[in-house]
């Protein structure tokens, strides 16, 4: 070849690698959207740190609090910042609903530990058309030990008793989870729970029985506040994400008692946003994600269960023994009911919102 064939084939070569250069780099980085705090740090260590080094792709966090209104907001717009969110389940379904979620009933699901079925490995429930199932988490109560040197709360009752058990309490400025500990703690059987709700008398009593306690209540929004709240003695008891309150306790020395009566346990999914610039890269993060191997690597560092069963086989007994799912916990827990959230959530918002104003 002459030297004059030579340079034309390099300047035809780089001509194309600059053509293809903006379509490779528009894949070349995804953003996750999940809820910070530990839990964000976990995930970082656990999937995305893994998946940027082993493809390459990188993989950048952002935190949000939850809801479909940023959602929403990038969808409608269509200015989609983000590639995956983590999603509860009752956000999940109703955006599933809305279209605001593409489809990721293609995303491949690795293969369990042993080289089974890697569908079969999830828990029922935990795989959806618009969200692969990540953990298993459950809102809880918890207490600072240092603020009951006596007698020490036991009971998710105990919680609305501030005589016996004086102090501030938490709450998520959400109705979820309180509004149902509300009606079992003012005699409505768990069974029952959500049937009662979803009436207006319900609601009624629910928001009642909160009043008894309206005066000692400290609200926060991002889960990250809570253990902070029961650090700081600002609160005597709040309710939390168990793997949070898990987390300080043993991370940071901190004397926190969880409360694991009437335990309510949620999934947790990732999701993509419809109109993700980076779908094919985000689909295969959540492959990444959905590796049992990198299941257990996140539970290793945060008390939530994974979905996979051959995941939590991957974990220590001791760890094991603070999550959610593990049997001595699990004996009262009540499984958050999605799809009456999805259906009553609008309705319910509006009237804690009236109630929290008055």
């Amino acid at each position: 070849m002459s030297l004059k064939s030579v340079l034309q084939a390099c300047v035809f070569g780089t001509f194309v690698a600059a053509m293809a250069a903006p379509a490779m780099s528009q894949d070349a980085s995804i953003t996750v959207a999940s809820f910070g705090g530990h839990y964000g740090d976990t995930q970082k260590k656990a999937y995305l740190a893994p998946f940027q080094q082993e493809t390459g792709i990188k993989a950048n966090m952002v935190d949000y609090n939850g809801g479909l209104g940023e959602l929403r907001a990038q969808v409608e717009t269509n200015n989609v910042t983000w590639d995956v969110v983590d999603m509860e389940m009752q956000d999940l379904v109703r955006a599933c609903d809305d279209g605001l979620l593409e489809s990721v009933s293609d995303v491949e699901l690795p293969k369990a530990a042993d080289g089974s079925d890697g569908k079969a490995d999830f828990i029922d429930g935990t795989l959806n058309d618009c969200g692969v199932g990540t953990i298993v988490w459950s809102m809880i109560i918890a207490y600072n030990n240092d603020m009951f040197p006596g007698e020490k709360p036991s009971t998710m009752a105990d919680f609305f008793d501030v005589k016996r058990f004086p102090g501030k309490r938490g709450l998520m400025k959400k109705p979820q989870a309180f509004l149902e500990w509300a009606l079992i703690a003012d005699g409505v059987d768990a069974n029952e729970v959500y049937k009662v709700l979803a009436t207006p008398e319900g609601l009624e009593r629910a928001l009642a029985k909160l009043d008894t306690i309206r005066d000692h209540i400290v609200w926060w929004d991002a889960h990250a506040q809570a253990p902070q709240l029961l650090a700081d003695k600002e609160v005597a008891m709040t309710m939390a994400a168990n793997g949070r309150i898990d987390s300080t306790a043993v991370g940071a020395d901190k004397p926190f008692t969880m409360i694991w009566d009437r335990q309510i346990w949620v999934q947790e999914f990732w999701a993509i946003p419809k109109g993700s610039k980076n779908i094919d890269s985000a689909k295969k993060f959540i492959s990444f994600a959905s590796r049992p191997d990198r299941m257990a690597e996140q539970a290793g560092m945060i008390s939530y269960g994974p979905v996979r069963k051959s995941a939590a086989a991957l974990v220590s007994e001791e760890t094991r023994a603070h999550m959610p799912t593990e049997a001595s916990n699990f004996k009262t827990a009540v499984h958050n009911d999605v799809e009456f959230w999805a259906d009553h959530g609008d309705a319910i918002n509006e009237r804690f919102l009236v109630w929290l104003n008055k």
